[in-house]
């Protein structure tokens, strides 16, 4: 049986595929799922919907429509990891996390010691923090194989 991971947050690094490559070469059965990471196509997600007269509402819609997508993808997950980068300001991923508290699905934080203090909360609710992708397949390994 296949363990569902879903890798949330930060979209300009490749953190995403290095956790994939470690996952494969570890022989891990996992199914890993995103969020649409392509900036543009996110962006236009509610486009289809009409025409909208201000960026506020055509956000709005897109938002609500991706939303489809990411509520679904959590809760189908067994475990999420949300990356923080340290070059811009994940809303979304903050709001993923509180989502699976909320939920109580487990998830794991990804980022960099110099981010510890804004995202106390966040971490004090997660099963664990890792600073690098390896230390997520660490983590992968050992709760699929025990």
């Amino acid at each position: 049986m296949s363990f569902h991971v879903y890798l949330s947050g930060e979209i300009h690094t490749d953190w995403r595929e290095e956790i994939q490559r470690g996952a494969e070469a570890a022989g891990l059965d996992i199914v890993f799922t995103a969020p649409v990471t392509d900036h543009a196509a996110s962006d236009a997600a509610g486009d289809h919907l009409g025409p909208s007269s201000e960026g506020f509402w055509r956000d709005h819609k897109s938002s609500k429509v991706n939303a489809i997508r990411t509520k679904t993808l959590i809760e189908q997950s067994d475990l999420v990891v949300v990356r923080f980068g340290d070059q811009y300001k994940q809303w979304n991923a903050a709001f993923d996390a509180g989502y699976c508290a909320a939920l109580g699905k487990p998830y794991v934080t990804l980022h960099g010691e110099q981010i510890v203090h804004p995202l106390k909360e966040v971490d004090a609710a997660a099963m664990a923090w890792a600073t690098t992708p390896a230390e997520v397949v660490e983590i992968l390994k050992y709760v699929t194989r025990g």
